[in-house]
């Protein structure tokens, strides 16, 4: 996977300042990386054996909110863990036309626990029996360009635990639809996550998981002309509502989760415009999705 680049010749105006946040974001990333490197060292200054999370995404942190938990940077994306409720506070990831349009790799579904967390991530057994879905925040079909890239999604710290037909129905609706997206628009910024500022449902086996009572999806779109951000909050149950009606801006994801989402990734003017208002016009709805959620997808067991 090439390293990803931030577009930062996106402003309306101002091309001065577009030259003077691509080098803060190089100098931050710079310093990102040599932190990372020599975080890893034990006293002998020799690399640790512990598994590694420096990879291409590093090299655009700036993009990341705030990890509360341990930051895990894995090839394909990267999360913060949240040990207490045993999985993801967030994932984060850029999803692009030109790897949706890649063949897609055969799906494995070999669920298995995340060696890159520190302090141990759930495990599969923890869903056994539970009554709810190993639901994915990263999509395998987001990353069935290559089958790393897809094997990375299986991973328990990017599962959450999701209602049967809220897993196979609105949220399946949103993933498609946001890879519908993505082809449009060439390339988006999307970052996904149980709200976890909420009471949970509940928690379900010997790793006590939460369930959480609702998920979040922020999407912005940086590309020139047209750049836009749009978020959403859909309780975790089944739904017979139009995917628009749970659309809200950015700010609004934000201030329900507690996550300041794209902290560094663009000057403050354009990061108040995109992610203070969103216009539903601008993300088109697919109303041959919705019927068949209503007519199938809500009716699968």
């Amino acid at each position: 996977m090439a390293k990803l680049r931030t577009n930062h010749q996106r402003a309306k105006s101002g091309g001065g300042a577009m030259v003077k946040v691509g080098i803060f974001s190089a100098i931050l990333a710079g310093l990102f990386y040599l932190f990372n490197m020599f975080a890893g060292k034990g006293e002998s200054g020799q690399i640790d054996d512990a598994p590694s999370t420096q990879d291409n995404y590093a090299a655009e942190a700036y993009f990341l909110p705030k990890a509360p938990g341990q930051l895990v940077n894995h090839e394909h994306y990267a999360l913060s863990y949240n040990e207490k409720h045993e999985q993801a506070d967030w994932v984060a990831y850029v999803l692009t036309k030109e790897e949706l349009e890649e063949p897609w790799q055969e799906r494995s579904d070999n669920f298995m626990p995340d060696p890159a967390v520190k302090s141990g991530s759930a495990t599969p057994d923890d869903y056994r029996n539970s009554g709810y879905d190993r639901g994915h925040l990263v999509p395998a079909a987001d990353r069935a360009f290559s089958a790393d890239a897809m094997q990375e999604t299986f991973f328990m710290s990017n599962i959450s635990p999701q209602a049967k037909n809220f897993n196979k129905g609105i949220w399946r609706e949103l993933e498609e639809l946001t890879r519908d997206w993505a082809k449009k628009n060439q390339r988006l910024y999307v970052i996904t996550g149980p709200v976890l500022s909420k009471a949970p449902k509940g928690t379900i086996g010997d790793n006590e998981v939460s369930v959480p009572s609702a998920y979040f999806k922020v999407i912005l779109d940086l590309t020139e002309p047209g750049q836009k951000g749009i978020g959403f909050v859909i309780p975790n149950e089944v739904s017979f509502d139009p995917l628009y009606k749970f659309a809200l801006s950015i700010d609004e994801v934000e201030e329900i989760t507690g996550i300041n989402f794209f902290p560094e990734l663009m000057p403050t003017e354009l990061e108040n415009e995109l992610e203070g208002s969103f216009n539903m016009d601008l993300w088109e709805f697919n109303k041959k999705k919705y019927e068949l959620r209503i007519q199938k997808w809500n009716q699968q067991q």
